[in-house]
């Protein structure tokens, strides 16, 4: 890997394991827009950025170089060598095509707060509803970033901010549905340190699993997903419709309780469970398997 910095942008040379599209359209994030020009603008940890695939290059415009070792070197996943987990995943042969199609993704390291709340709105969620209630809930609760010639940019807003919102308000303008009171109760119990998210880090896994599902809202699946988004735990394996479709189709050969499958997969893929399974979701549900 090579990097280079010039004024506001940083470019990344010779990563074959990085391409925007895969890393943001594989269902792990949702502050994101695809532009004209197939780049994709980000919002993270109240910074707008930008990230486009030239060849062997990869762009961040609106990255400075204080600001790609402060944030978007451990937002990116930049230490850890993906040549090595494929490799260690190949030894699987019904994985290889899946790698193969996603070899693109990163696995993001988000804020833990925002993708608390995120994940309790992707509950039974389709993805350009969660996005467009992630964006309103943070027009009316965040900080105004920028604006440029596309859109306003807003911060995710603190869990002090969402704690004193109404619910209602919720339902009505960001279209959270039954998710309205689950996201405020959510906040409080975070902002009010009942549940303190960032001792999450030191438990195991199955303790942390029990921890995080005090949250209303919360439950095997979205708390699965918060811990390997925002909590660096590789080991863990959410199971959505699009999983347990892939892993009936590919693995079990039969129709299997979601529990059952979330344990398969921790037991197949070991330490890179997680790796695994975004390789499987973004393969299946782009190639729309077990349909």
């Amino acid at each position: 890997m090579e990097l280079n910095f010039v004024g506001n942008t940083t470019i990344i040379k010779s990563v074959d394991e990085f391409d925007p599209r895969d890393i943001f359209t594989c269902g792990q994030a949702f502050r994101w827009y695809e532009e004209e020009d197939k780049s994709f603008t980000f919002v993270t940890n109240g910074k707008v950025a930008n990230a486009k695939k030239n060849n062997d290059e990869i762009i961040l415009t609106g990255v400075s170089e204080e600001d790609f070792k402060n944030i978007f070197w451990n937002y990116f996943d930049l230490n850890r060598n993906y040549k090595d987990v494929i490799r260690e995943l190949s030894i699987d042969e019904t994985l290889r095509d899946a790698m193969e199609y996603g070899k693109g993704i990163r696995l993001l390291n988000q804020d833990k707060f925002e993708t608390i709340i995120s994940f309790i709105i992707s509950a039974n969620n389709q993805i350009s509803r969660i996005k467009n209630s992630i964006e309103k809930i943070s027009e009316m609760y965040g900080e105004f970033i920028l604006e440029d010639e596309n859109r306003k940019y807003y911060s995710f807003p603190t869990a002090k901010s969402l704690s004193e919102a109404n619910p209602n308000d919720l339902r009505e303008f960001a279209r959270v549905g039954f998710r309205d009171k689950r996201i405020v109760e959510a906040s409080k119990m975070i902002y009010s340190g009942e549940v303190d998210i960032d001792k999450i880090s030191q438990m195991d896994l199955e303790s942390a699993r029990a921890y995080l599902q005090l949250l209303p809202g919360v439950g095997p699946k979205v708390c699965d997903c918060i811990l390997l988004f925002a909590y660096d735990r590789v080991e863990s394996f959410p199971v959505d419709v699009w999983i347990k479709r892939v892993m009936e189709e590919l693995y079990l050969k039969k129709e299997t309780p979601k529990t059952k499958i979330a344990e398969r997969g921790r037991d197949v893929f070991g330490k890179n469970a997680g790796f695994a399974n975004q390789y499987l979701f973004y393969y299946g549900r782009e190639n729309k398997l077990g349909k």
